[in-house]
C-alpha cells in the first residue's frame, strides 16, 4: 500500500458547476457550490434552490476496489436544485447563463465512457494530463460548437478509481477515489463548455454502481430525488440504490428519448430468483409505457442490448453478443429484446462507435463509448460474418463500425422518423454518416479506419 500511495494527490479547489438536467418531472437546474444555495433567476423571477445533497465526508465503505486502494468519499460541496418550469427562456445560476431547453429538440450530441481510466485491478493507468491520450475536454468543445439542443450521455462518467502508482508521469498527482475532486476532473471540468451548451440527459453506467461512483452518481446526475436508502453510502441498501425508474424526455413532435437505467446488468444472464430481475422487468414495463403514443423513440440505456462487443481468440477477433444479462429479462417479453414503440437503441460501455441494424423486428443499436476513456482497440470486421447475431432471431442486415479513434456522434432530426446521424471525431471532423428511418439505419462507411 504505502508503494501505490507514495503519490501525495492534492484536493482541487472546490468550484461552481451549473447546469440543466433533464428528469422525470422535466427541467431541473443544478448547482455544484462550496458556498450556500443561490437563488435562481428564472426569466427574471427569483427562485430558491433547494438542497439536494449537503457538504459531507462519507466514511470508506467496501468497493469494488480492495480496501488498500480506497477511501472515505470527500464531497467539499453542496448540490442544489430548481425546477424548470415549462417554456422558461433565461435561467441564470450563480452568475452563470445556462441553457433553456427548447420544445423541439432537433439537434443532439451523444457521448459516453468519458471518464480517464486509473485501475489497479486492470493495470490501467490513462494518461489523464495528456489531451491527446484523454481527448474528453476537446471532445466537449468541439461537440459545444456543433449547437445541440440536446447532450445525452450514455454512461461511465467516472473512471479515477485508484491512486496512479509512484513514477508514472501520464497520470501523476491525478485525483482519485470516488469524492468530488474526482468527478470534477474526470467530468465536470471537461465537460463545462458542453454542459454550458445544452441540457443533459444522462444515463447511468456501471461506473455509477453503489460498489463505485454511485454516491457522487446520486449527488450530482441521478435524475430522480435522492434519499437516505438509494445514496449508496450503506452498503445494506445497494440493491435499492443501484436501480431507479425509467423516464422520457420529450424531443417535441412526437418523438422521445426514455432513459432507462440497467446499470447493475453485468455480463451474464440471470438467474430467476436474482434481485435484479424483477426490476429489469419494471424496467421494460416502464419503457413501454413511455413510448406508447410516441412517433418515434429512442431507448437509451448503458449497456449494449442489440450491439457486438469484441474479444481477440486464436489470431481473430471474434464478435461477442449483446447483454446477456438484459437479454435475461427483455427476452421474456419476446425475441425484440426491447418494448414495442422503441426504434432505437443508444448505449455505450464497449469502447467503440458501433451501428446495426436488422432485417428482423428488432430496434436498431448504436453504440457511443468513444468518448474519452481507453479504448478497447480490437479491430472489428468490416462485415458481421453469416449467422453472427447480437442476440437470437436477431439478423444483422447493416453493420458500421470505429475502433480506433476517439469522438462523438450527432443526431440531426430530419423528419418525423428519419434522423441524421454523424461520426465525429476529437477535432469535430465527420468521418462517417448514417440514415436512420424508423428502425433501420444504414451508413456510408462500413468501417473507419485510422486514429483521430
Amino acid at each position: 500500500m504505502a508503494a501505490v500511495l507514495a503519490v501525495a494527490v492534492t484536493p482541487a479547489a472546490a468550484r461552481d458547476a451549473a447546469f440543466v438536467l433533464m428528469t422525470p418531472g422535466g427541467a431541473q437546474v443544478r448547482l455544484i457550490t462550496a458556498a450556500q444555495c443561490p437563488v435562481a433567476l428564472i426569466d427574471g423571477q427569483s427562485v430558491p434552490m433547494a438542497v439536494r445533497a449537503a457538504a459531507a465526508t462519507v466514511p470508506q465503505r467496501p468497493t469494488a476496489s480492495a480496501p488498500a486502494l480506497s477511501k472515505p468519499s470527500d464531497f467539499p460541496v453542496t448540490v442544489c436544485e430548481a425546477a424548470i418550469p415549462a417554456g422558461a427562456k433565461q435561467i441564470v445560476v450563480a452568475g452563470q447563463a445556462l441553457p433553456a431547453p427548447r420544445a423541439r429538440m432537433n439537434r443532439i450530441v451523444v457521448i459516453g465512457d468519458t471518464g480517464c481510466r486509473m485501475k489497479a485491478a486492470d493495470n490501467a493507468w490513462q494518461a489523464c494530463r495528456d489531451p491527446a491520450a484523454f481527448p474528453f475536454a476537446r471532445i466537449a468543445a468541439s461537440a459545444a460548437a456543433w449547437r445541440p439542443d440536446l447532450i445525452i450521455h450514455v454512461g461511465d462518467y467516472h473512471y479515477r478509481e485508484n491512486p496512479c502508482p509512484a513514477g508514472n508521469a501520464g497520470c501523476a498527482d491525478s485525483p482519485w477515489g470516488y469524492g468530488w475532486d474526482a468527478w470534477d476532473a474526470d467530468f465536470f471540468t471537461p465537460a463545462a463548455p458542453l454542459l454550458a451548451a445544452a441540457p443533459l440527459a444522462a444515463a447511468r453506467g456501471n461506473h455509477e454502481s453503489c460498489a463505485r461512483a454511485g454516491q457522487g452518481w446520486w449527488r450530482f446526475l441521478a435524475a430522480g430525488p435522492r434519499s437516505a436508502a438509494q445514496a449508496c453510502d450503506d452498503p445494506a441498501n445497494d440493491h435499492a440504490g443501484d436501480v431507479s425508474p425509467a423516464f422520457a424526455v420529450d424531443l417535441g413532435g412526437g418523438a422521445r428519448a426514455i432513459i432507462m437505467d440497467l446499470s447493475a446488468a453485468g455480463g451474464s444472464a440471470l438467474a430467476s430468483n436474482d434481485w435484479r430481475v424483477p426490476a429489469f422487468r419494471d424496467s421494460y414495463r416502464q419503457a413501454a409505457d413511455l413510448a406508447r403514443g410516441s412517433r418515434f423513440a429512442f431507448a437509451v440505456d448503458h449497456y449494449p442490448i442489440l450491439g457486438f462487443a469484441g474479444e481477440h481468440r486464436e489470431g481473430a477477433t471474434q464478435l461477442k453478443p449483446g447483454n446477456a444479462a438484459i437479454q435475461s429479462v427483455f427476452g421474456t417479453f419476446g425475441p425484440r429484446q426491447a418494448p414495442p414503440g422503441i426504434d432505437m437503441l443508444l448505449a455505450g460501455h464497449v469502447h467503440l462507435w458501433q451501428q446495426v441494424s436488422f432485417a428482423s423486428d428488432h430496434p436498431g443499436q448504436f453504440i457511443t463509448g468513444f468518448s474519452g476513456t481507453l479504448e478497447d482497440l480490437v479491430p472489428m470486421p468490416v462485415r458481421v460474418p453469416a449467422g453472427a447475431t447480437p442476440a437470437p432471431g436477431a439478423v444483422v442486415d447493416g453493420f458500421s463500425s470505429w475502433t480506433n479513434g476517439f469522438g462523438y456522434m450527432t443526431l440531426t432530426r430530419r423528419g418525423a422518423r428519419r434522423w441524421a446521424a454523424e461520426v465525429h471525431a476529437v477535432d469535430g471532423r465527420i468521418v462517417n454518416r448514417c440514415t436512420i428511418v424508423g428502425r433501420q439505419s444504414r451508413c456510408q462507411l462500413p468501417q473507419v479506419d485510422g486514429q483521430d
